[in-house]
């Protein structure tokens, strides 16, 4: 399929690029590094080569989110904001972006928003899980009351939120011990995202703010597979909710949230997304630079979808979500 747009696409700027490093053995960090700081160069090619007119880009992670001095991660967000911007300046036929938000502090990442969307033209933003904040064990999810405001803003802007994974911090990673393998996206990064997903649902936060559209990657991070089990357990149970959310959590997937493929690249996976939330609620993306854009593509070219299925997933649905 030609004109395939992806949305989860990362970039890293000096600053910020040691975050990744983690994620692949050491010999291949030469290679990851350098995908991660080019954009217009080697990524064009992969793009041409594999059908893909645009990407959305996006800061790696944990990045800002990780920086618990309030200061330096506004101003970390700031100057990965503005290199952004002027990166997409120069192709915007084949680049939008992502705003990263330092929700370390509620006000200044409200305020960044806005500068981003109406100043600088972003289409959303890309926030990588949970923020440290102040400490680095005072970890802060954004179903805390403190956000808002925030989420406010977010819904009259109309832009979507893209809910990205990152991994749990040391402290709190002990079922992870002697195995860390289970880290990163084989395991902890989707458990620790749809966590988070689901506290926003049981929050009331789609209720307070019904036009909100939350994203997820991985194809919805194993939630879809789940919603029926987590709306219905122990059913003939007759207890009182203890949760504010007002409709079932399978209500506000599917009202309020999007997913990408990026890298999940299986048929099977793909359909019971769709099965649980629409093809028109579902979008192509790689995870460059941590997965292929070639691996990406040629599964999606060739999955086991309609072509009008596909020809939403790859390219429309962006388009209207994010008002291409």
């Amino acid at each position: 399929m030609q004109g395939k747009i992806g949305l989860e696409e990362h970039f890293a700027i000096p600053e910020t690029l040691n975050d990744s490093a983690g994620f692949v053995p050491g010999d291949y960090w030469k290679e990851l590094s350098r995908r991660l700081l080019d954009i217009q160069d080697d990524r064009l090619r992969q793009m041409d080569e594999n059908g893909m007119e645009m990407m959305l880009l996006s800061l790696n992670a944990p990045a800002v989110q990780a920086i618990p001095d309030r200061k330096q991660a506004c101003e970390l967000a700031v100057r990965a904001n503005d290199f952004l911007a002027e990166q997409v300046s120069r192709r915007p036929d084949r680049f939008q972006a992502l705003a990263a938000l330092p929700l370390q502090d509620p006000d200044f990442a409200t305020a960044e928003l806005i500068r981003c969307v109406s100043e600088l033209g972003m289409r959303g933003a890309l926030v990588n899980g949970f923020s440290q904040i102040d400490t680095p064990d005072n970890v802060v999810y954004y179903d805390a009351p403190q956000y808002a405001s925030f989420w406010a803003a977010v819904e009259k802007l109309d832009v979507p939120f893209y809910l990205h994974p990152r991994n749990p911090i040391a402290s709190w990673a002990q079922i992870y011990d002697g195995h860390p393998w289970l880290l990163g996206p084989t395991w902890a990064f989707g458990q620790e995202t749809a966590v988070h997903a689901l506290r926003l649902m049981a929050s009331g936060l789609f209720d307070r703010h019904p036009a909100l559209q939350i994203v997820l990657g991985h194809l919805g991070e194993g939630l879809p597979y789940s919603l029926w089990r987590i709306d219905n357990r122990n059913a003939w149970v007759k207890a009182p909710k203890t949760y504010p959310a007002k409709k079932t959590f399978r209500h506000y997937f599917q009202q309020n949230f999007h997913l990408t493929t990026s890298g999940n690249f299986h048929n099977q996976t793909l359909i019971d997304a769709m099965l649980e939330i629409g093809a028109d609620r579902i979008l192509f993306s790689t995870d460059w630079p941590f997965e292929n854009v070639d691996h990406a593509a040629r599964w999606f070219d060739s999955a086991s979808i309609s072509e009008a299925d596909r020809e939403k997933i790859g390219r429309t649905n962006a388009i209207k979500l994010f008002k291409l």
